[in-house]
């Protein structure tokens, strides 16, 4: 297993990051602005994230993906961690990441890998999205926004 920045050259893995958000236009508003990180293991990428600038000394963890035939390994868990020592090691002082209020399992990760809760972006999720989205058999209506210091 090897985590590697994405060269300019590749091509993004759209397809991965579409599992953790499924409207391609919302995925394209930020991907290109972003640093991209693939997870590969036996030459495969099987797991991504992105990292967005949004404010002096801040990036957000945009997107973090993995295939779902490798979901439940630590591989999220993996990309988290790297995501945070990256951040640190560009000289962020602050990293965030949004997620579903239905993401019971992502809630979890993040706050174990250090994240705090700090608000709520009511509606978000029925604001930006065509479609409704369930996970867990609840509606992803809200984001539910976290942060760290590094």
């Amino acid at each position: 297993m090897q985590i590697r920045e994405l060269q300019l050259t590749e091509e993004y893995p759209i397809h991965l990051f579409l599992l953790a958000d499924p409207e391609l236009s919302m995925v394209e508003s930020y991907v290109y602005q972003s640093k991209c990180f693939v997870l590969e293991e036996n030459h495969e990428i099987v797991g991504a994230y992105l990292l967005l600038p949004t404010r002096p000394k801040t990036v957000e963890l945009v997107n973090i993906a993995v295939i779902t035939k490798k979901q439940g390994r630590g591989y999220g868990k993996e990309l988290v961690k790297h995501a945070v020592e990256t951040a640190r090691t560009l000289n962020y002082k602050t990293i965030e990441i949004g997620t579903g209020n239905s993401g019971v399992q992502q809630l979890s990760l993040y706050q174990k890998c250090g994240f705090r809760i700090y608000g709520v972006d009511f509606d978000f999720f029925t604001r930006h999205y065509k479609e409704p989205i369930f996970e867990n058999g609840i509606q992803c209506r809200d984001m539910i926004r976290l942060s760290q210091d590094l």
